[in-house]
Parts: C-alpha cells; sequence; structure tokens
C-alpha cells in the first residue's frame, strides 16, 4: 500500500510539475510578447514623433514662405507675422528631429542636411524681405522668380522623406514580427492551456483513482479493526494478568527463597560463632603437641574454616541483595504511578543533596544547567530513575582525572529530553544496551554492584512512557539520555493494573 501511494504521488507530482513548468513557459512567451510590444510601441511612439516633427518642420518653412511672398505682394508687414513665428521655431524644430533619431550615421546625415536646408531658406528669405524694405522691390522679386526658394523647400521635402521612409519601413517590420510573435504565442498559450487541462484532468483521475482505492483499503482496514480491537483487548488482559502474575511469582520466590537464606545467614553466625571456641580449644589442646595429624587439624580450624564461612557469608549476603531487588522490582512493577506537577530543578537538586557526601569522597563536582523544564510525571520514579544514573556516575568515574557530572533538560515538541552527562571510565559499544538488562554488568568488575540499577531505571523509564540510551566512549565519559512525555496520561487500565 505504501509503494502504490509513492507511486501514485509520484506520477501526479511529475504530471503537475509538468502543467507547471508548460505554465512558466507560457508565462515566459507572454512576457516576451509583452516585452515585444514595448519595444513596438516606443518605435511607434518615435516614428509617430518624428513625423509629427518633420510635419512642423515643413510647415514652419511654408509658413515663413507665405509670409514673405504676401509681404512681398502687399507691402504689408501684417503679413510678416507668420514668417517671423516660423522663423523662431525652426531650430526648435530642427533639434528635436535630432533628438527623436536613433541615432544612426544615416538619419544623423538627413537632419544635418535639412539644418543646412533651412538656413539656407532661411537667408533667401531674409535677403528679400530685407530688399523690400530698402524700396529695392523689383530686386526681391528677382530673386523670387530663379526658383531658388522652390528647389530648396523641395530638397527638404525629399530629405524629410528620407527620413521617415525608413522609419516607416522599420515599424512596418516590427509591426510584422509582432503579429507573428502574436500569433506564436496565441498558438503556444493555446496548446499549453490544452496540455494543462489534459495533465490536471489526469491528475484529478489518478487522485480519484488513488482515493477510491484508499477508501477501498480504509474500509477493509475498518473491517479488520473491529476484530483486530477485540483480540488486541483480550491480548491485553492476558498479558496483563500475565504480567500479575509473574510480579506475584516473583514477590512469592524471592519471599520463598529468602526464608531459607535467613536461616543459612543465621546457621553461618551461630558456626561462626562456636568456631572461635573450638579454635581456642584446639589452641590449648595442640600448644605443645607436635603431631603432623594435630597441625593438619589447626591448620582447619585456624584458616580452612573461617575461609570457607567467609565464602558463605559473602554468597549469602549477595544472593540476599539479589533477593532485596528481585523485591523491589516486583513491588514497582505493582505501584500505582500517581503524576503530579514536577519541578525537575527542585527535585533534581534534592538528589543531588542526597549524593554530596559520597561525591565529595570521589572530588566528584555535580552540575545542574537551569533552567529545568517543568513536567507532570511520578515524582517517586523519577527520583529513583535520576537517584540510580548519578549513583552510578560517582561510582564509575576515573581515578585518573577530577570527576564533573552535568545533568541538562530541555524540549523536542511534546516530550522532554534530559541527559546525563560524565567524564568517567565509559562504555565499550558493544555493552551500550547490554547493561540495561538484568544482573549484566559492564567493563572491569572493581567496583560493588548486582547489575540491577540500570534494568531498574530503564523499567521505570518505560512505566513513564519514556526511553533512556546511552552514548559513550571508553575512556572519555558517558551520555544517559532520557526522554519523557510532558504529560503523563495514564489509562484507565493501566491504573487498573496497577492497583
Amino acid at each position: 500500500m505504501h509503494t502504490f501511494s509513492a507511486t501514485v504521488t509520484r506520477r501526479a507530482l511529475l504530471m503537475l510539475l509538468a502543467a507547471a513548468l508548460t505554465l512558466l513557459g507560457i508565462v515566459a512567451m507572454s512576457g516576451w510578447l509583452a516585452e515585444s510590444t514595448r519595444q513596438f510601441s516606443r518605435s511607434v511612439g518615435r516614428t509617430t514623433a518624428l513625423r509629427v516633427a518633420a510635419g512642423t518642420l515643413l510647415s514652419q518653412l511654408q509658413d515663413a514662405e507665405i509670409g514673405q511672398r504676401g509681404y512681398l505682394l502687399t507691402e504689408d508687414r501684417h503679413y510678416l507675422k507668420p514668417y517671423e513665428a516660423a522663423i523662431t521655431a525652426v531650430d526648435a524644430t530642427i533639434a528635436r528631429l535630432r533628438d527623436l533619431g536613433d541615432g544612426s550615421a544615416g538619419e544623423l546625415r538627413i537632419v544635418d542636411r535639412l539644418a543646412v536646408l533651412a538656413a539656407a531658406k532661411q537667408e533667401e528669405l531674409a535677403q528679400t524681405i530685407a530688399l523690400m524694405e530698402a524700396g529695392r522691390r523689383d530686386e526681391a522679386l528677382a530673386i523670387v522668380r530663379t526658383d531658388r526658394g522652390m528647389m530648396l523647400m523641395d530638397d527638404a521635402r525629399r530629405s524629410l522623406a528620407d527620413l521617415i521612409t525608413p522609419a516607416d519601413a522599420q515599424l512596418d517590420t516590427q509591426l510584422a514580427a509582432l503579429i507573428g510573435q502574436a500569433r506564436a504565442s496565441g498558438w503556444v498559450a493555446n496548446l499549453g492551456g490544452l496540455f494543462i487541462v489534459l495533465v490536471v484532468g489526469g491528475a484529478v483521475w489518478i487522485a480519484f483513482r488513488y482515493t477510491r482505492d484508499l477508501m477501498r483499503a480504509q474500509h477493509a482496514i475498518r473491517a479488520l479493526n473491529d476484530s483486530l480491537e477485540q483480540r488486541v483487548c483480550e491480548r491485553t488482559m492476558e498479558l496483563q494478568r500475565a504480567n500479575g502474575e509473574i510480579q506475584r511469582f516473583a514477590y512469592i520466590v524471592s519471599h520463598d527463597l529468602r526464608a531459607p537464606l535467613v536461616n543459612v545467614m543465621g546457621f553461618t553466625g551461630e558456626f561462626e560463632a562456636g568456631l572461635e571456641s573450638v579454635r581456642a580449644h584446639f589452641a590449648r589442646l595442640l600448644r605443645n603437641d607436635g603431631d603432623a595429624v594435630a597441625s593438619e587439624a589447626r591448620r582447619a580450624v585456624e584458616e580452612d574454616l573461617p575461609e570457607a564461612i567467609g565464602f558463605i557469608r559473602a554468597s549469602t549476603a549477595k544472593m540476599d541483595r539479589l533477593i532485596n531487588a528481585i523485591l523491589a522490582l516486583a513491588r514497582q512493577g505493582g505501584r500505582v504511578l500517581i503524576p503530579e506537577p514536577v519541578s525537575m530543578q527542585a527535585l533534581l537538586e534534592n538528589v543531588v543533596s542526597s549524593l554530596r557526601h559520597q561525591a565529595g569522597e570521589q572530588r566528584c563536582a555535580i552540575d545542574i544547567e537551569s533552567p529545568l523544564p517543568v513536567l507532570v510525571a511520578d515524582r517517586l520514579a523519577l527520583e529513583q530513575v535520576f537517584g540510580n544514573l548519578l549513583d552510578n556516575a560517582i561510582k564509575y568515574l576515573d581515578p585518573a582525572r577530577t570527576g564533573r557530572i552535568a545533568i541538562r533538560g530541555r524540549a523536542e515538541g511534546d516530550r522532554l529530553v534530559f541527559e546525563v552527562a560524565d567524564n568517567g571510565r565509559g562504555i565499550a559499544s558493544q555493552d551500550h544496551e547490554r547493561i540495561f538488562e538484568l544482573f549484566r554488568r559492564s567493563g572491569v568488575q572493581d567496583r560493588p554492584g548486582e547489575g540491577i540499577g540500570l534494568a531498574y531505571v530503564r523499567t521505570l523509564v518505560r512505566r513513564l512512557q519514556g526511553e533512556v540510551t546511552v552514548e559513550s566512549v571508553p575512556g572519555q565519559g558517558s551520555v544517559f539520555r532520557i526522554s519523557l512525555p510532558g504529560v503523563l496520561a495514564l489509562s484507565s487500565e493501566t491504573l487498573a493494573h496497577g492497583a
């Protein structure tokens, strides 16, 4: 099911990616078309302005010529007003034409020629007007009859045409290209839109099929869950009953083992006390006796029997500790957890305070990094967990360096993580999991212990719905990491089982 889901998701994503790339291509082409349109608009604006400026220059020269001829015919200076207005504006119009040019050498030559023609026309007009004002009307008319002014105007018209015609041709070329681009963009947009519709339709169809299959699978899972939940409930009840039986069995066995053990320990004490009397008696009897048998008996009484009694005492003491540990584990499994708000700062300060003397003897400093988070859990279980971890950390410090133990905590989502880090002996990697097993220990066995503490820690942490792990390098130290829920939530079954 997971593979099918991943395949469907991958196909849908690929199709949507193809649609997105197509849409991106359409957008890019639209942008390209928009940029081409802007360039064409600028060209249209330039050509239009060029046409207007060219028409204005021609109109100004014609107005100047009309004013001149009206004055020559009527000798009335009133007719010179168009001439005077046109002559004043001609230079500005030529400058405008120069600004509107595309900067090519051909356009610059045409504008320069227009400037020369306009200057020559102005000179011809000014000369005839000056002659008229001097009373030499016939000479002025003679200049007009030479047709020099008409030829200048014809040259100006041709130059203006030479200026406008290439601009119009360029505009036509750009317009044709723009139309072609628009058509191509239209085709691309239509085909792209059709492709996107097909892709989206395919994705919808895939999603529909996946949803349909998923609903069928959910229906099948629901049908299985109906029977599975019942089986889980039955299995849970069986496990709870079995766990209860195991705890009761451990308690009974430990209790039954303890009774004969107490007898053995008592009789050993009696035997040891009696041995003192026997030893004193043998000492008096064998003081002056050099018999080899007597010497052997003396060695048995003074050496062999005390050594055997010592072995018996050590073994019974060890067995007593093991039985006590089994009883403690059995009692812990049956204890009801009581969730309550716990300040880890205060709790750990109390735990560290109780171990201060032991840490001082080992020249060990214990630091609590503040602030530590607050959680809702069983206070007694937390005290036992961190008490065992700190006791272990102090016990297995490296005598070659000053011991340091650091306790820190942080939030990770809805869980809280606490770490107990030390610079002690460290633990070999192959023992990282083994040390949490009952009666298992790691490294050199030169410290008292039965291999119960860390197994007890894991049992408690799991009852608190958490997990404990270790990271360690031999010769560098260890970090025990405990992950706990921020709030311990106990089910009714758990409470009933604890009770």
